[in-house]
């Protein structure tokens, strides 16, 4: 969890945004840029630390991650007037680090608890969505005192201090381990239940499927969170902190939905859930479109962070579920490319066209048509057979 707290302060990312274009006088889409790279980065570095993670342990890759994510976070300090140094550092490096200390947490707890996958996925990404609630306001007012590039010196050190510091005490359980109590379902894991690598979970159309599901979800959540606070003052007429607080809030919604959703899919299946969250999605992003509260606003955005964290939480859930967990670190790790695409192409729309039509209406409207069109997608997807 505190790995996640870590590493999840990257989504108070749109606090920087608007301070960053005002100093130095990037446009939206320019700035923007830096979350879509970081993002992209993610989702590749995810795969890497998944096949890292099998050979080497959660241990190591959990440390490798703190160094990279803090030194690139406080790096980005140094690009004063040059955007392409803020790519570099924020972007890139800490975009390495983020995807590589992302798939520790899940791929180790789901071999500790196989009893209770979609809540212990849930749980641990959960804490994704704390560490920015915790972040967002913090970050605001560092801003607010001491200018953007202090503050990113400053919290890029203490999050290397916090992913390294609870990265040094993650192992996996020792061969052979079952919670007590615990029998493998006939046709699950261990009961009857084909295992795949990850050649074989690519030859099925199930993980083309799923990645796609996961990529809409991407999309339509980073398109929001990477504006959430420049939106917050254009819709309603925030001031910055007042905006990035309100952000922060709406993240407690996201804390809930890691844990929420899963633990619901355990219950009602995990397609059921998926689909869910996709047709309700596309009601709050048109709702939000029309939206002149303050209060209205944090409500709904709140709800649009609780679906994005529950398909975050399920996705993890799912992939173990079909295709077993003993190689889940890879095959969940490359499908996390479609965090990387999503958060390229989702953010870069909102972007485009918040600085194309002078607003935010016609993007949420885009995203909610999207969302809509989704619905079917998560019900085409069944458990795997041998061979298909």
């Amino acid at each position: 969890m505190t790995v996640q707290v870590g590493l999840g302060t990257v989504y108070a990312w749109s606090v920087y945004r608007r301070p960053l274009s005002d100093e130095f006088g990037w446009s939206i889409t320019e700035v923007t840029l830096t979350f879509s790279i970081l993002i992209l980065t993610a989702g590749f570095a995810a795969f890497v630390g998944g096949l890292w993670l099998s050979r080497s342990g959660p241990r190591r890759v959990a440390v490798c991650a703190g160094v990279l994510y803090g030194a690139g976070v406080s790096l980005a300090s140094l690009s004063d007037d040059r955007l392409l140094v803020l790519y570099l550092t924020y972007g890139l490096i800490a975009g390495a680090g983020v995807g590589l200390g992302y798939i520790v947490p899940i791929a180790t707890l789901v071999k500790w608890f196989p009893d209770r996958r979609g809540f212990i996925t849930g749980l641990a990404v959960s804490g994704v969505a704390a560490g920015s609630l915790i972040a967002s306001p913090i970050a605001a007012q560092l801003i607010e005192s001491i200018g953007v590039l202090d503050t990113l010196a400053v919290l890029g050190a203490v999050y290397l201090v916090v992913v390294v510091g609870a990265g040094l005490f993650l192992r996996d359980p020792p061969d052979g381990y079952r919670p007590a109590g615990w029998k493998p379902a006939a046709d699950g894991e261990g009961g009857g239940q084909r295992v795949f690598d990850l050649r074989g979970a690519l030859g099925t159309s199930q993980w083309y499927l799923l990645w796609a599901t996961f990529f809409l979800n991407v999309v339509a959540g980073l398109g929001f969170i990477s504006e959430s606070a420049p939106m917050a003052r254009d819709l309603v007429g925030l001031g910055a902190v007042a905006a990035a607080g309100l952000v922060g809030t709406a993240f407690i919604g996201d804390a809930v939905g890691r844990v929420a959703w899963p633990w619901v899919s355990d219950v009602v299946g995990r397609r059921t859930v998926l689909a869910a969250i996709f047709l309700v999605q596309a009601g709050l992003f048109f709702s939000l479109s029309l939206v002149e509260s303050a209060g209205v606003f944090a409500v709904l955005g709140a709800l649009i962070l609780l679906c994005y964290g529950g398909s975050s939480g399920t996705m993890a859930a799912t992939t173990a579920d079909l295709f077993g967990s003993r190689h889940v670190g890879a095959i969940y790790g490359l499908m996390l490319t479609a965090w990387g695409f999503g958060g390229v192409l989702g953010p870069l729309i909102v972007a485009a066209l918040r600085e194309s039509s002078g607003g935010y209406t016609g993007a949420l409207r885009i995203i909610a048509a999207i969302m809509l069109a989704s619905v079917a997608l998560p019900l085409l997807i069944r458990r795997p057979r041998p061979g298909v």
